[in-house]
């Protein structure tokens, strides 16, 4: 994170995501949805009835992710178990309906993960769990390993979406990172972790945890900036990685770049109806954005838009690329990975208006926002002149 350079995110970047390949590894689940409508209780117990009226069937876990890139104009390629039942077959067509290349080992003797919701008067009555999330056998994981050392070769970015449905194990990461360091081009591995799972991912380029996660990846709790900041670090020392962006909900991101570089992007959301799958639209997005050639923190920034896409739809929703370009368009930045402020620098993002200035300033390795009364100019950019974005300097006033 030490190039200076600014780097300009405008709708334009959108495009150069179209044909970047991503392998997707990891449990791949069939989501179904029964819905119907309940308006009395069952005689039987005192439970409502729900009458079905139509069912609906989605790609769920490591799917989702690969449905996300594909939505972005993206190549995706999805590699994982499942059974040899109905279930599987539904996942096939689902796969081949949405344009994901599928890479599959077939386990007569495994079921495939199901979870089925029970939907009334848009709200989730119950949810029916189906799976077997035992490790996979030695034998097993030669088979998925056999299919991801074939598929390697076209791929930079590897994301590992686990969910803890017996695919992640210490062996199988060993093997894993084995493989990854006799490939003959480096190969970035993102992971959507399990904290269960957090010693087991060692190697990797960059985690992705949501608050919680990241709270219960450091054991320790995440209830303040501060106690944020030093579970992230933990987790860095813990797990060894470069790097890891932590999703915050309605507070946007923060990007750790080893302990001392911590970089917060506020949320780009308007409104937000379900986050749902949005964790799968970040990492889809951040992976298609390193693929494509982007650096990390404007890869982050462009997930930022992604994500605030989908959390105001309901149900597992995926971005388009017009609606990222239009978000972009809105509000485009210029990033800069360096600010020469008292307190170690950051990056100013910087919208101007009609009637006045507004200057956000990431204060790097705090996360404080800062109101800018006079910001000062160093670039500028697009669209006549109406936004721009620069290095600052000089006396800022805190407003959050």
């Amino acid at each position: 994170m030490s190039d200076a350079s600014p780097v300009l995110l405008t709708p334009d970047v959108v495009g150069g995501l179209a044909g970047k390949r991503v392998l997707v590894v990891g449990d791949i689940m069939l989501d179904a949805y029964l819905i119907g409508d309940a308006d009395r209780i069952s005689p039987e117990a005192p439970v409502p009835v729900v009458r079905i009226e139509k069912e609906r069937y989605l790609l769920g876990g490591a799917g989702n992710v690969a449905r996300n890139i594909v939505a972005l104009g993206g190549v995706a390629t999805l590699a994982g178990v499942m059974g040899k039942d109905a279930s599987a077959d539904r996942i096939r067509g689902l796969v081949r309906d949405e344009g994901i290349c599928g890479a599959f080992v077939a386990l007569p003797q495994r079921p495939t993960t199901v979870k089925t919701r029970v939907m009334a008067r848009r709200q989730q009555m119950l949810r029916l769990d189906s799976e077997d999330a035992s490790p996979l056998s030695s034998a097993d994981q030669e088979a998925l390993l056999s299919v991801i050392t074939e598929q390697l070769p076209a791929h930079d970015v590897v994301i590992l979406s686990d969910y803890s449905k017996g695919i992640v194990s210490l062996s199988f990461m060993s093997r894993l990172r084995g493989l990854l360091a006799a490939s003959p081009h480096q190969v970035k591995v993102l992971i959507d972790p399990k904290p269960s799972n957090v010693g087991l991912y060692g190697g990797s380029f960059l985690l992705t945890p949501n608050t919680k996660e990241t709270g219960e990846c450091a054991g320790m709790p995440v209830r303040s900036r501060e106690e944020i900041l030093a579970a992230g670090r933990a987790i860095l020392e813990k797990v060894g990685c470069p790097h890891l962006l932590t999703t915050l909900g309605s507070d946007g991101m923060a990007l750790f770049s080893g302990p001392s570089e911590v970089w917060h992007v506020p949320t780009m959301a308007q409104d937000v109806f379900d986050v749902t799958g949005a964790g799968d639209t970040v990492i889809a997005t951040l992976g298609l954005g390193l693929a494509a050639g982007l650096p990390l923190l404007a890869s982050c920034v462009l997930a930022n838009y992604a994500a605030g896409l989908v959390v105001a739809q309901v149900g597992a929703a995926v971005a388009s690329p017009d609606a990222l370009r239009e978000a972009i368009r809105e509000l485009p930045v210029t990033i800069t990975k360096f600010c020469t402020e008292p307190d170690g620098g950051g990056i100013c993002l910087q919208r101007r208006f009609p009637e006045r200035e507004i200057g956000v300033f990431l204060w790097r390795g705090c996360g404080k926002m800062f109101f800018r009364a006079r910001p000062c100019s160093v670039w500028s950019c697009g669209n006549g002149g109406q936004y721009r974005a620069s290095v600052c300097s000089g006396p800022v006033l805190a407003f959050s």
